[in-house]
């Protein structure tokens, strides 16, 4: 299988050297792989969000991928670095449940503990683990080297709670995982589990229509809609979600 591109996923930001200087080792390393930044905006020390994020992105890219993941609250610990291999594609990083969404679609994996040395760089630091491993884990494995070689495998990768589905009779209740920037609330509940037509979403008290786009609401009004991951969205039209509800609570679907 072909590898490549490098996909870099961390909670660095820009405003420091951080993510420069992931890619200097790669480009030192291996100066023809394509770096690609998919984000590097996951709030700060946020797994769960980080986990997000990968699980709605790494579909897009092609098989060979190598992603980057660097969410790291407990580097210099003796937390796991992991090789993952799932979905034709690899993922490097924290084993700290950040793989979770991501493992939770396969049962068909293999995955490595980092620990052979000859991949890092010649001093490995206890607070940047995103240069000092993994950035050089990818280079190396972007050049070909056996993933078995990067250490013992791993049959238990750490995987964090996922907020439950729960279906009772006439309606399915989940919860807001997350809201992106435009203050849109991101639910768990799948578009294939909805009903159709769906007769409602309550969600803080108030029923919210569903619609198909953004543009078919009234300004300044609730919707519901299927967002472009295939899961329930509360919005509000030319507004904020999430400044008019908050993101707590339970989000209810009437069939």
């Amino acid at each position: 299988m072909k590898r490549g591109p490098i996909v870099l996923l961390t909670d660095f930001g820009l405003k420091d050297h951080y993510v420069g200087v992931m890619k200097g080792v790669i480009a030192d390393l291996a100066p023809e792989a394509r770096v690609i930044d998919l984000l590097h905006e996951v709030p700060p020390q946020d797994v769960f969000a980080g986990a997000f994020h990968l699980w709605t992105s790494y579909r897009y890219f092609p098989a060979g991928s190598i992603f980057v993941a660097v969410v790291d609250p407990g580097v210099g610990t003796k937390r796991r670095g992991l090789l993952l291999e799932a979905h034709d594609r690899f993922f490097i990083g924290p084993d700290n449940g950040l793989f979770t969404l991501v493992l939770d679609e396969t049962e068909d994996f293999r995955a490595f503990s980092l620990e052979n040395s000859r991949f890092f760089l010649p001093k490995v630091s206890h607070t940047f683990h995103g240069r000092d491993v993994f950035a050089p884990c990818a280079a190396h494995l972007f050049r070909g080297e056996d993933p078995e070689e990067f250490g013992p495998p791993v049959r238990d990768p750490v995987r964090l709670p996922v907020p439950p589905l729960r279906e009772e009779p006439q309606r399915l209740i989940g919860t807001v995982i997350h809201v992106d920037r435009f203050g849109n609330l991101i639910t768990n509940i799948p578009a294939a589990r909805l009903p159709r037509p769906p007769k409602a979403v309550i969600f803080r008290g108030e029923r919210i229509p569903f619609r198909r786009t953004y543009g078919e609401a009234p300004p300044g009004t609730p919707l519901a809609l299927v967002d472009s991951d295939g899961l329930l969205e509360i919005a509000v039209s030319g507004g904020s979600a999430y400044e008019r509800f908050g993101r707590e609570g339970e989000v209810v679907v009437e069939f």
